[in-house]
Formats: structure tokens, sequence, C-alpha cells
């Protein structure tokens, strides 16, 4: 959702419209973490989605004339499997569903949908307005698109079903980026923070707060950009973040704080 001169021109810069206090709000839960394990992490890779499948990661990368959907091993942070989105597109969020690969674009209005196993071309779909993050909860394709609202889509025609409005304390949370279906929760990276939203799916109420600050040091996020990657694997109960150009993603174990 920034192009490579924004990118370059607004590391550290805090968007507007995401009220940071929302966060810390003494009235929901607040979650931080214990690391278990890092990583390597492609620090060239400008993740905007990412998915545990099967021992692997599929990651999603973006930037004109750099988007990617990759398999990468886990240990070793290794590209098993590349395939490059055409220069005119950016590349968006990610979710494997039913062997069907399905990949955003940010202004495109166009989502591309290819075989899990081979990335092999299975056809595409329209949509209006911008691509950021994508997930399913087993049924459905749940999109983000940079605003307060969560769209619910039939995986099979990419049609919308529903939209659900993201509140915290009865306020909207704009900038939903990256998605994850997490134990009938979906976790959502707030854009330009380290926060990720804890959202209820049938309701949009946010329910808690994950505090992810500090997962690199001050001298690694100097040369990076925002935390965006979430994946999550249900037979383990493992929980990986990471971030856009990050040498390093983090199996973590969530605490609660308050």
């Amino acid at each position: 959702m920034i192009t490579a001169a924004v990118l370059l021109a607004g590391l550290g810069r805090r968007a507007p419209g995401f009220a940071m206090a929302q966060a810390p709000a003494a009235t929901l839960p607040l979650y931080g973490y214990t690391v278990v394990k890092t990583y390597p992490h492609d620090p060239t890779a400008f993740t905007q989605g990412l998915q545990y499948v099967n021992g692997i990661f599929y990651e999603g990368t973006g930037l004109n004339g750099q988007s990617s959907i990759r398999k990468v091993k886990i240990e070793t942070g290794e590209v098993l499997q590349r395939k490059a989105l055409g220069a005119e597109h950016f590349g968006e969020g990610i979710t494997l569903f039913n062997s069907t690969l399905y990949q955003l674009t940010w202004q495109s209005g166009l989502a591309f949908a290819y075989d899990g196993s081979t990335f092999a071309p299975r056809r595409s779909f329209s949509y209006r307005g911008e691509g950021w993050g994508l997930t399913h909860d087993g049924t459905n394709l749940i999109m983000s698109d940079g605003s307060d609202e969560l769209r619910i889509l039939d995986p099979t025609t990419f049609k919308e079903q529903r939209r659900v409005k993201v509140t915290a304390v009865g306020k909207p949370v704009p900038q939903l980026n990256e998605l994850e279906y997490v134990k009938g929760e979906i976790f959502a990276n707030v854009w330009q923070t380290d926060y990720v939203a804890r959202i209820d799916p049938k309701t949009g109420i946010v329910g808690g707060w994950i505090d992810l600050r500090g997962l690199l040091s001050p001298r690694e996020r100097a040369t990076t950009d925002v935390l965006n990657g979430i994946a999550y694997d249900a037979a383990a109960d493992r929980l990986f973040v990471t971030g856009k150009l990050w040498p390093k993603l983090f199996e973590i174990v969530l605490k609660r704080t308050r």
C-alpha cells in the first residue's frame, strides 16, 4: 500500500487515522510475547502476506517489479519456489485455501489465483478499491482494504458476501492490513503500528491487542519497514510474525500483560 519512494521517505513515520492510545486502552486486554525461536528471513522481502502450510511458509511480497509469491523453508529462510508478479502490479496479501493460492494487488483491482502446488495461474478476479490483507476461515475468504472494514468473499467467485466494521471500545480501527485466522479470531496487523488487533469475525469488535514492540533492535529497525506478517501453525499451536524487509522471523508465545 506504499510505493518504494514513499517507503524510503517514510520509514518510522506513523500514519494518521489510528489512535495509538487505543492499543493500551485500559478497557481491553493487552498481550505481550515471549520469543520461542528466531529464524532467518529474506531482508529484501517486502512482506505482504504470510501463511504456514504443511511445514513451510507461503509468502507474498510487494513493490512494483519486486512482487512475488513464494514457498519458504522455515528453518533457513531459503526460497524453495518463487513466481514473480508482473511489474505493473504491486502484490499484497495472500492465502492458500482448498489448494488454491490467492494473491491480492494494491491498486490494480485484481486478485490472482494459482495452483497452490505448482503456482500455475488458474484465473483472476476483479474487485473495487485497494487490496491489503487476505486470510480465510475455512469457508470464506476475508480481505482487508486499508479501511476499518473487512470484506467476506466467496472463494469460488470472489464476490463480496458482506462487510464487517471493526471497532475498538466503540471507535473504528482503520488501516487493517495483513490478516491471519487464529482459533476463531482474526489477527490483523494495523499498518504503521507494532500492534495486532484480535477481532471477533462476526461482530468486528476488537477483544484485545497484541503489543509486538521490541522484536527488532533499534539498529535493525533503522533499515527495515513496518511489522507485517502473521502465520499460525494450527497443528502445533505455533504463532509466527515478521515484517517488511525484516532480516528475522519470530516464533512467539503470547502472554497477557493486562
